[in-house]
């Protein structure tokens, strides 16, 4: 269901969503209101691995968060976002010693599950 829905990046030690994320939260608000309006989601916020694993965990909550009030500040109803988790740098995309900045940047992201599709 979500297959045209890619991740929404953010910007090294911030949460605030970006206009490129935007545009892909806005595909999404698309697609929940008008494809698939019972669709219920998850939302997963990850960090690249600078900074302590505390610290990444409180900010990937932030940018959890983030994702969910864009979400809802466009009119999606909160009980169709079942949670939003923050895991640090528990689950990166890319697992890197020594990670350029492009890789950085594909582990600073939100991504999206289904939980529920009626």
């Amino acid at each position: 269901y979500l297959a045209e829905i890619n991740n929404i990046y953010f910007d090294f030690d911030k949460s605030n969503i970006r206009a490129d994320a935007a545009k892909e939260l806005d595909k999404l608000v698309d697609l929940m209101k008008n494809k698939y309006p019972e669709l219920v989601i998850e939302i997963g916020s990850h960090t690249d691995f600078r900074g302590s694993n505390q610290y990444n965990e409180a900010l990937a909550k932030r940018r959890a968060k983030a994702t969910y009030e864009y979400l809802i500040s466009q009119g999606i109803a909160p009980e169709r976002i079942n949670d939003y988790k923050g895991y640090g740098e528990t689950q990166p995309a890319i697992d890197c010693e020594r990670c350029t900045s492009k890789e950085h940047q594909l582990n600073r992201r939100s991504i999206f599950s289904v939980v529920k599709m009626n």
